[in-house]
């Protein structure tokens, strides 16, 4: 068993049961959903300009691949295909290895050494992975046999990401949460809001936006107005 787990990237969503179960995204949502990627990523990278030294570049690093894992899966929810669930395995791939390498920064001398080393190894597993096309067909296989809840289960994991999508585009789209950083997290339609705002009346607002989303069943805050933490 390798000495150092790779930390996983936060926004990751999961399409196991492949193309057959994605949900069918429009144009406008495929481009409400990547805008809302973008800002994500802003908001992101400036929560990393308050840290020094490696901890800084391992928030940066966090910050990129969370963008990249998003884009692929983007991609994949929008046009599902072998070609575009290869690449989301890759930009995992990368992004956790992008991080890891960041994180053994931290050690020195053989520990440090012993760390890039499972880290690399963890890597090329994963690109091996991606890259068997046996696999990928299993996969499938298993995707167009699987029950109809399945189907839904995963179909649900989808229609999330969309919400998510929708939501930080009509966050970023409000003109008084402009200087705000909020991020948005998805399950089952039940949206997550934390981060950073200016007043209790940006929270009510953001709060009000992300409710006014379709699909949005419920909103839960754990936003925290600045200089209040």
């Amino acid at each position: 068993m390798n000495k150092f787990t790779v930390q996983a990237i936060a926004l990751s969503i999961g399409f196991a049961f492949g193309a057959s179960a994605a949900v069918a995204m429009t144009k406008d949502e495929y481009k409400s959903a990547k805008s809302g990627i973008t800002a994500q990523f802003k908001t992101d990278k400036a929560a990393c300009k308050s840290m020094t030294g490696n901890a800084k570049d391992i928030c940066q690093a966090e910050a990129k691949g969370k963008e990249n894992v998003a884009k692929a899966e983007l991609e994949q929810s929008y046009k599902p295909s072998a070609r575009h669930q290869r690449e989301v395995t890759v930009a995992k791939a990368k992004a956790e290895y992008a991080v890891a390498k960041e994180r053994c920064d931290d050690k020195t001398a053989k520990d440090k050494k012993a760390c890039i080393a499972d880290a690399k190894s963890a890597r090329k597993s994963s690109l091996a992975d991606a890259d068997r096309p046996a696999a990928r067909s299993q996969r499938t296989s298993v995707a167009s046999t699987t029950t109809t809840s399945k189907r839904q289960k995963a179909g649900e994991y989808v229609e999330d990401s969309v919400i998510t999508g929708k939501v930080k585009a009509a966050v970023l789209e409000e003109p008084t949460l402009k200087a705000a950083e909020i991020n948005v997290e998805t399950y089952k339609g039940k949206v997550q809001l934390s981060g950073f705002v200016r007043s209790r009346g940006d929270i009510s607002k953001a709060v009000e936006v992300a409710r006014k989303v379709e699909g949005v069943k419920s909103v839960d805050n754990s936003m925290i107005v600045k200089g209040q933490q």
